[in-house]
């Protein structure tokens, strides 16, 4: 099969409703690039017809692709199935909800190819469509994240962007057993450009980002990249040692004065500042612990349940290498 020029990496969660408008935007758009392309869509486990739907769609878009997930695996997950299932020599990832306007792809194609480039960014102009509480978290969110990558990040750079096929390879080649591409895909300092756009208001369907789901994107973001959590416990045990320190000559003072000290108060505050810091620091340490224990099972992300570009419909993981079956009656398979 001739491997595409372009592939639009699209994870799906429960996008039934909006994945008719989605096909009348995205198709006429690809159509029109004038190379070759196929569309991955991953069914991220959903709980309604959207596989159903992505299938009906096939047999009117054989570019379309289907890659199911056993189960509902995470919205990186299946980024990460998409971009190692891949074929295209750039790859797009783009949500489902139309918010990042699929006409921004050709621009990146153009922009990549005119470059040399092996990143192009979309990077969102204006966020008018969203809440002022969403506005303010990602604005602490970029701010935050910017601090511990640096300026290579674009400020208002979310997980709409092409990557090249060596950009594609050298993610698959990290051992991150949570990757969080807004923060990989700019560490790696390939070449890259941006393009903006204004983004629009989702066209049908509710947000799979709720608050909890941003709370632990971050988390993962942070634990994930660096080790600057840890260096906390250091700075609040200096804090809290010089309290002590000048608790302890407050004491000493009042005492030298034949003053009276109630006690009760001071020590409370002093005992409650300490243990506060104790648990921050161990929820840290349990924390990155519990990061190391998760790469030392090696577990995998995700697990493909099925993916029409194969011939058969046999489940696999995507960087497990298939064994060959041995006949019933030869000598390994009695062994």
């Amino acid at each position: 099969m001739t491997e595409p020029r372009l592939t639009v990496v699209i994870p799906m969660y429960n996008e039934e409703a909006v994945l008719p408008l989605l096909v009348a935007r995205l198709r006429p758009v690809l159509d029109g690039l004038g190379r070759t392309y196929e569309v991955l869509a991953v069914d991220d486990g959903s709980r309604d017809d959207t596989a159903a739907l992505v299938t009906l769609m096939r047999a009117n878009w054989p570019q379309l692709r289907l890659v199911r997930l056993r189960r509902n695996s995470g919205h990186q997950a299946a980024l990460t199935a998409g971009l190692h299932r891949s074929r295209g020599d750039y790859v797009v990832t783009i949500d489902a909800d139309l918010q990042d306007p699929p006409e921004v792809i050709a621009q990146m194609l153009d922009l990549a190819e005119e470059r040399g480039l092996d990143i192009v960014y979309g990077v969102r102009g204006d966020r008018a469509s969203d809440t002022a509480f969403k506005r303010g978290t990602a604005g602490l969110y970029y701010r935050l994240m910017r601090s511990i990558v640096g300026k290579k990040m674009p400020y208002g750079a979310g997980d709409f962007r092409m990557l090249s096929r060596a950009m594609v390879d050298a993610l698959r080649g990290l051992p991150e057993q949570t990757p969080v591409y807004r923060l990989l895909v700019p560490w790696l300092g390939f070449p890259s450009g941006e393009v903006t756009y204004v983004r629009e208001k989702r066209a049908a369907g509710t947000s799979k980002y709720p608050l909890g789901k941003m709370i632990k994107l971050t988390v993962d973001s942070v634990i994930s990249f660096t080790a600057a959590p840890l260096r906390l416990a250091i700075w609040l045990g200096a804090v809290g040692a010089l309290a002590c320190v000048i608790a302890a000559g407050k004491v000493l003072w009042a005492y030298w004065q034949g003053a009276v000290v109630p006690g009760w108060t001071s020590l409370s505050l002093v005992v409650l500042f300490l243990g506060a810091c104790q648990l921050i620091c161990l929820g840290l340490l349990g924390e990155y612990v519990g990061r190391i224990y998760q790469g030392i099972q090696g577990r995998p992300a995700y697990f493909i349940g099925s993916d029409t570009l194969d011939e058969r419909d046999e489940p696999d993981y995507v960087d497990e290498p298939v064994r060959p079956r041995r006949a019933p009656g030869s000598r390994a398979a009695r062994a």
